[in-house]
This record gives structure tokens, sequence and C-alpha cells, in this order.
């Protein structure tokens, strides 16, 4: 149950334990979109739309990370939850 929940916990804020992370990710992705255009700046007046591409990429990267290390961290609190609740179902 807990690793069907994983998506979940990923897509929806409410669902976090930590509110405010999956915005915590969106704004690491926006950060890591300005730094590879400054890390490119000198390839941004010959091809803009390699720059933006590789901008898009890096920022789903940072926030793909981001999102599964959080999911990392909070999946086991949700396993226990669901052993304890089936375990005093059982019981």
């Amino acid at each position: 149950m807990a690793l069907t929940l994983a998506p979940a916990l990923q897509r929806w804020d409410w669902l976090s334990p930590m509110p405010g992370t999956r915005h915590e990710c969106v704004e690491s992705g926006r950060y890591e979109s300005l730094r590879t255009q400054a890390a490119l700046g000198n390839l941004a007046g010959r091809d803009s739309d390699a720059l933006a591409h590789t901008q898009l990429m890096q920022s789903r990267q940072v926030v793909a990370d981001c999102l599964a290390s959080m999911t990392t961290r909070w999946l086991p609190v949700y396993a226990l939850g669901t052993a304890l609740l089936v375990g005093a179902g059982s019981w």
C-alpha cells in the first residue's frame, strides 16, 4: 500500500508530511534553470532553442531528484503506519 502511495506523495502537496516541500522542489528547478543559463550564457545568442531545451531538462531533473529524495525519506513512515493499521485491523 505504501508503494502505491508513493506517486501520490510526489504529486499532492497536502499528502506530504512536510508542507511546502513540493514547492521547494519546484523552486530548486527554477534555480537550476537560471544556473544553466548562466553557465551557457555565451551560447544563448547562437541557439536560444538549445538553451531553452537544456534549461528545461536540467530543471526537470532537479525537481525529479528532489521529489524522489523526499519520497524515499518519508515512504518508510507511511509503510509503518500502514502496517500498524493492518495489524490493528487483524487483531
